[in-house]
């Protein structure tokens, strides 16, 4: 995949679309993101965390459609040249090394507190 449009927040409900659709987002609490593949083809995932690393953010998402057991999809925060946000591949193994260190370290962090909550 290549750079991804974040879309603008709805005024309706405050999450990234732009598209009519059924679900109640009043339901969820959640950040819903739409992102445009390279055919135009929109995909919402659910934003579940922004990680900060040398400097650089990055974007943990789950698509909101498809099995629990997909696997997280990150990608880089950049500003283009309108001042917008978008979501790139990350291409460097040593920078797609370093982020999923930290996404696996802070899953496993918070999976510690689950464990000492329920003891």
């Amino acid at each position: 995949m290549s750079e991804k449009d974040l879309k603008a927040p709805c005024a309706d409900c405050g999450h990234d679309h732009d598209h009519d659709h059924d679900h109640n987002h009043e339901e969820m609490d959640m950040e819903v993101v739409t992102l445009v593949d390279d055919e135009g083809v929109e995909h919402e995932f659910e934003l579940v965390e922004i990680l900060e690393i040398d400097e650089m953010e990055y974007a943990v998402l789950f698509p909101l459609e498809g099995d629990e057991e997909d696997e997280a999809v990150i990608l880089r925060i950049e500003t283009d040249e309108n001042d917008e946000d978008v979501l790139v591949d990350i291409t460097d193994e040593d920078e797609w090394n370093k982020v999923v260190a930290a996404w696996e370290e802070l899953v496993a962090a918070e999976d510690d507190e689950d464990e000492d909550e329920d003891e």
